[in-house]
């Protein structure tokens, strides 16, 4: 799966797009056949997979950290099934916050790990039945909506309002992953992220098709002190726009900025020029989570920036408080639902 998302993916389509289209309708063909007709494993307990239409990140990892701390919050033992990306480890491992490190497991799977046990694992069979062997009695699956692997009792397609789907075209042309009528069917609901108006036409169609829509916003946290301050902020995500949008939204007074490729890791000189410019010019550093645990057990320059950078620390906040409690609920009731067909065929 493509990682980087070409500036042209989230514009008016181009003549980038339409040299691209032969290629993106195949591609289309083979993921499409893919979810419909692939045979799914089937583990039991149930599966909550919070995914998105595109490549790109959308909020997926702090929607799947909001459903965790629900499941907890009503007495269940939740756990994370990631691929990993990002990381080393091509063996299914349980992740340890205090000892692994984001070249070996991937940031994301980092952050899942503060909350619930986290599992990578490249074949998700295997995780999601090792996340089973470790007592947890709810998986929630960070992306891999079109790996068609695993079966689902719950599918929630998280978009971002701003971004949409972007120019609507398949990869490589533009950033759909899989044809929308076939992602759609299998979509259980739709979470759309933010005030924006670019995932309209999507939420009508799946409307029409009778998924839920659930919507929530980014909000910060503990971030009222930055009101007023001169910051340079860096991050290396897959929308760096969103973030610098965060941090003014704080009311910080944004000088500076540095962009970076989703997962990437910081090279001692990208580091130290951060450094060096914020120091000059007396700005604050701030960086998001998911930068910062890139950074853990590094030395150098990139240590220095660990330490300096201030964190911004988001959340998922959906408008219907109750809607974590009905996403859980119907996966609780569809996975009793396909064991006991189970145990009738058997």
């Amino acid at each position: 799966m493509v990682s980087e998302a070409p500036p042209f993916w989230w514009t008016k389509p181009d003549w980038r797009a339409y040299a691209l289209w032969p290629v993106s309708r195949l591609y289309g063909l083979v993921a499409g056949t893919r979810m419909r007709r692939a045979r799914r494993a089937s583990v039991p307990v149930p599966i909550v997979c919070v995914g998105n239409f595109t490549v790109g990140g959308a909020g997926k990892t702090p929607t799947s950290i909001a459903l965790a701390r629900a499941a907890k919050a009503r007495g269940l033992r939740p756990g994370f099934l990631s691929r990993g990306y990002g990381g080393s480890l091509d063996v299914i491992t349980v992740v340890d916050p205090d000892r692994h490190r984001a070249r070996d497991v991937g940031d994301e799977p980092l952050l899942l790990a503060r909350e619930a046990v986290t599992v990578i694992s490249r074949r998700r069979v295997g995780g999601a039945r090792r996340l089973v062997d470790e007592g947890v009695d709810l998986i929630i699956m960070d992306d891999g909506f079109q790996s068609a692997r695993l079966v689902f009792d719950y599918a929630l397609l998280v978009i971002d309002s701003r971004r949409g789907l972007g120019n609507g075209y398949l990869v490589p042309s533009g950033p759909v992953r899989a044809p929308l009528e076939e992602q759609l069917r299998q979509t259980s609901a739709l979470l759309v992220v933010g005030d924006g108006k670019a995932a309209d036409a999507l939420i009508r169609r799946a409307a029409r098709a009778g998924k839920p829509v659930h919507t929530a916003n980014l909000a910060t946290v503990d971030a009222q002190d930055l009101s007023g301050r001169a910051v340079l902020a860096w991050s290396g995500l897959a929308d760096n726009d969103k973030f610098f949008r965060t941090v003014e939204g704080t009311g910080a007074s944004l000088y500076a900025t540095r962009s970076f490729p989703d997962h990437h890791h910081l090279s001692d000189d990208e580091a130290a020029e951060i450094l060096d410019h914020a120091d000059a010019h007396h700005y604050a550093i701030v960086t998001t989570a998911k930068d910062s645990v890139r950074l853990a057990g590094e030395h150098g320059p990139a240590a220095q920036l660990k330490e300096k950078s201030r964190v911004i620390e988001v959340e998922i906040r959906f408008d219907d408080p109750r809607a974590p409690d009905k996403i859980i609920d119907a996966a609780l009731a569809s996975a009793r639902k396909r064991r006991l067909e189970g145990g009738r065929q058997g």
